[in-house]
């Protein structure tokens, strides 16, 4: 969305386009697992490339994508994206904190060298990463990372129980990696990308760590858009897109955390929903399920837990959850990719408009 400033500007100059997220998991079972996978073209991974092919992004944020240095994972994949008939020909990935060794027993468990004791939780260093792929440029030179951001640096802290001096001064609060992305969209627009993957709130051996770290790697967005952390907040127009591990009224964790992202008055929450998700409601929730991304196991059932929120001043014209009917062909197509989250999309145009 040009400035309101600059209304007058330029108002034929019409840009739309689609953003979408999705968490996709090749189950690797270590480095380089994930590109054999892709390389090799399995049903699950060739079916991924195909679903994303008919969705037709022209930004796409994936969760679970291994990182090597090289990006040879995530070139593998905009390859096999591309055979399908979409090309993405920017691609960019974060250096995460998922599986990097921290040295530390972080979960209180005895062990130093545990899963869970790595910046980000992983069996192997860059483990389910973040991805991105883009039919426009990124301006890395304005990339703001907040990856390696302390937990005990952001203010009221939820921390956790038995926490150690020592350890806290090590402790990363993103799980995977947290950072602000400069999409060029045009000469007169960059379209800044707040991306995130939080852990899950409940998993593993300490009773309130992960499920408050899950919490303030939600909260740490509220406070940067607030103004409320040692940087500036993130210049208009930008996109909060990824995953919470968070539904705002259902399943494990602290809700309050996403519901108050959600109600931020720099934010607009376009909800997304699907016939699919409309058809499996769970009379024991308190959400919308046409609005749900996931649809896990008891006991906590579907959730909305993956998200993509345009700033105020964007102008939506679509949005919705990739969630077929099962009596739909894209069905079993989704069922292919093995993975129980849905693809959600918002369609923007930026446009001059009226203030």
């Amino acid at each position: 969305m040009i400035a309101a400033a600059n209304v007058a500007a330029d108002t034929a100059a019409d840009t739309n386009l689609r953003i979408a997220f999705w968490r996709v998991d090749f189950g690797a079972r270590g480095p380089g697992d994930a590109l054999a996978q892709i390389s090799a073209e399995r049903p699950h991974t060739t079916a991924m490339a195909q679903v994303i092919a008919r969705l037709k992004p022209d930004i796409l944020v994936l969760s679970g994508v291994d990182y090597d240095m090289g990006n040879a994972t995530l070139g593998s994949m905009r390859a096999l994206i591309g055979a399908q008939g979409h090309e993405l020909r920017h691609i960019f990935a974060p250096v995460p904190n998922a599986g990097v060794p921290s040295g530390m027993d972080l979960n209180g468990d005895g062990i130093i060298h545990g899963p869970d004791d790595a910046y980000g939780y992983g069996e192997f260093a860059g483990a389910r990463a973040l991805a991105v792929l883009s039919r426009y440029p990124f301006d890395l030179d304005t990339l703001r990372d907040f990856t390696r951001f302390p937990w005990r640096d952001l203010p009221n802290a939820k921390l956790y129980t038995g926490a150690t001096a020592k350890a806290l001064a090590q402790h990363r609060l993103p799980s995977k990696a947290q950072v602000e992305l400069p999409v060029a969209i045009s000469d007169q627009t960059v379209l800044r990308l707040l991306i995130y993957h939080a852990g899950p709130p409940v998993f593993g051996f300490h009773p309130d760590r992960n499920q408050n770290r899950n919490h303030d790697e939600t909260a740490f967005w509220v406070q940067l858009l607030d103004g409320q952390l040692p940087y500036p907040p993130p210049k208009r127009p930008f996109v909060l897109i990824g995953g919470s591990n968070l539904d705002p009224f259902d399943g494990d964790g602290i809700h309050t955390a996403m519901r108050d992202l959600l109600d931020h008055p720099a934010l607009q929450d376009p909800q997304p929903s699907s016939l699919g998700g409309a058809a499996q409601r769970d009379p024991a929730h308190l959400g919308p399920p046409q609005l749900d991304t996931v649809n896990w196991d008891e006991p906590q059932g579907n959730l909305r837990v993956s998200y993509v929120l345009p700033s105020v001043d964007v102008v939506v014209t679509g949005a919705g959850v990739w969630w077929p009917l099962p009596s739909d062909d894209d069905a079993q197509l989704l069922s292919q990719t093995q993975t129980r989250h849905k693809p959600v999309w918002v369609d923007l145009s930026f446009r001059a408009r009226p203030v």
